[in-house]
Parts: C-alpha cells; structure tokens; sequence
C-alpha cells in the first residue's frame, strides 16, 4: 500500500507508509486521514497524524490485540505517539454515536467517531487506501452538525473552563480557544476551518489579543511563547475569563 501523492514531510510520509504496511494483515477496506493532516495546516512533529481505518467485518478481541501489536511496532520511531487511528467495521460506520476501537495516546480504548470528524471527511477527507469516505460514510445533516458543536461547547467545554488547574497548560489554551472559534464558524455559516484560520478569527471575536499571539507564536513562530514570570498563571484567567461568557453567549444563541 502506498499514500496517494501530496505534499507533506519526509518523516510522516515514511511513518505513513510504514504503518498502512503493517495493515496490510488486517485486510482494511480503506484509510483516510482528517484533521491538519487532511486539511492543510499540518506540522510534522507538532501536529497529530489523525487517521481512521476501516475493516471487514466486526472488531473483536482477535483484532483488538493484533491492533495493540501493530502500534507497539511502531514505537520507535519518533512521530508514532502523534499517530492516532480509529478502527470501524465496514458495517459499523453510519452510527456517530457508537464507540471505535481506537489507538491514540499510547494506548487503546474506545471513542466516537464525531460529527465534525465525518464532516471533515466528506469535505476534505485524505484517502491513503482503499474507497472514499463518501462510499462509506453517510452524509453528516447540518442540525446533527450544530447540535454536536453545541452539546460539546456546553457539557465539555464549558465545565472544564472552570477547572482552573488546567489552564496553565498550553494544550487547554489551545484547544480551547481553537475549538471555540471552529464551533462558532460551524454554527455561523456551517463552514470547517483550520486551526489557523481559527485564530486569524479570534481576536474579531474578542478573545484577548495577547493570549492568541502567544498561541501563534508556540504554534508557528520561531521563537516560541512567552516565559515572563507569571504568564501562564494571568494567560489561564484570561482564556478562562474570555471563553466563560464566550461559550454561555454562543450556547444560548443556538439553543
């Protein structure tokens, strides 16, 4: 198997490659990519390799550990805890609310494959093996879209803008304003941006303006975030400050 030709790095193309080989066994019916990898804001060591694959037949305990195997093979090189795969059956893919056997973060459980996931799929979905995600996907609605977006901003976002603890990390900061300008694009025009498209957006959306550029420094500048004593502490209250009112305006007007 080899990855339909685009531009990307040597690395990911050679980790690519070496694990639709390892695949090979497990018979799939396709791969694809989503997220950066797919959509065009992809940062080889920085970004997730984000993939879903799809198998005959059902997933059982048999394909499970040959699963665990395939991934601990691939350990060793050093862009492989970035890859993350999701595993559905060819007669398991039309139901976003059930969970998929998925390796991600070093190791496996189950998870949802989204609707902003199959969305992302059927717009600008990466096909690497096999049939296109419109031959096995159905097509995301756009109320089941919105009232994802919406359910996730409320009962995860929203919660976890109040546990403070989190917000020095800059992986919370992140996604958390990443994920808010993308939810209110989804839910305002129905459109999918990137992550940096998403923070082009967030200062016309009034998020503070030196929290974003800290973000776009760590993210793609050369001389990366800010280490002034007490950042993180006054960066985490002005994420939570912002997002707080942000997410409550955004759930009531789609409500």
């Amino acid at each position: 198997m080899t990855t339909h030709a685009t531009r990307s790095d040597a690395l990911t193309d050679a980790l690519l490659d070496r694990f639709l080989g390892e695949l090979r066994a497990l018979a799939p019916v396709a791969v694809w990519a989503h997220g950066s990898l797919a959509g065009g804001d992809y940062q080889q060591g920085r970004s997730d390799l984000d993939l879903i694959a799809v198998l005959e037949g059902p997933i059982g305990p048999g394909t499970a550990w040959k699963v665990g195997k395939l991934h601990a093979r691939l350990r060793a090189d050093p862009l492989a805890p970035l890859l993350h795969c999701s595993y559905l059956s060819d007669t398991t893919t039309a139901d976003p609310e059930r969970r998929h056997l998925t390796w991600a973060h070093s190791h496996l459980f189950r998870r949802t494959v989204t609707p902003v996931t199959r969305r992302e799929l059927h717009t600008f979905g990466r096909v690497l093996y096999g049939k296109a995600p419109g031959e096995l996907l159905p097509v995301v609605p756009d109320r089941q879209l919105t009232d994802f977006v919406v359910r996730d901003q409320r009962d995860f976002w929203r919660p976890t803008v109040d546990k403070a603890r989190l917000w020095t990390q800059d992986v919370w900061v992140d996604l958390g304003l990443v994920t808010f300008a993308r939810a209110t694009m989804t839910l305002r025009a129905g459109s999918l941006v990137s992550k940096r498209e998403a923070l082009d957006l967030l200062p016309g959306l009034g998020a503070p303006v030196e929290v974003v550029e800290d973000v776009v420094r760590r993210r793609y500048g050369q001389k990366g975030g800010r280490f002034d004593a007490g950042w993180r502490e006054r960066r985490g209250e002005l994420t939570r400050d912002y997002l707080g009112d942000a997410i409550d305006r955004l759930v009531t007007s789609y409500t």
